[in-house]
């Protein structure tokens, strides 16, 4: 925290000032900072997040429309499982396909967890 004094000691702008509200967030945001230029793995934006939940933000507009709650319910399980397969680089449509094949197959009181995206192999059809 040597910067934060050495800042402050030498500040010559007004508080209230552009340059002033700049330097008061940056050193808000200082121990952030300080992480990000330590751990070179953490990206310095969040674009990939924000790109990955756009369909998470159409889907709650279109969950506005719904008429009961447990339809905009199963929309989110549905939002849900198809961004998990993303998340596990498996395509969704390979994915429900092989789940609709092999769910029909089950007793109600098995385990489904190893129908799960990130317990699933599906060969070649990724």
């Amino acid at each position: 925290m040597r910067v934060n004094s050495y800042v402050k000691a030498n500040m010559t702008a007004l508080p209230k000032s552009p340059i002033g509200k700049a330097f008061k967030y940056t050193l808000n945001q200082w121990p952030k900072l300080i992480i990000y230029v330590e751990n070179g793995a953490i990206s310095i934006d969040n674009n990939v997040t924000e790109r990955d939940i756009r369909p998470f933000r159409t889907g709650r507009k279109n969950g506005l429309f719904s008429i009961f709650a447990t339809d905009a319910q199963a929309s989110a399980n549905l939002y849900s499982l198809v961004m998990t397969c993303r998340a596990n680089d498996i395509n969704p449509y390979y994915y429900f396909q092989n789940l609709f094949t092999d769910l029909p197959k089950r007793k109600s009181e098995e385990d489904l967890t190893d129908l799960m995206p990130w317990n699933l192999d599906l060969g070649e059809a990724e």
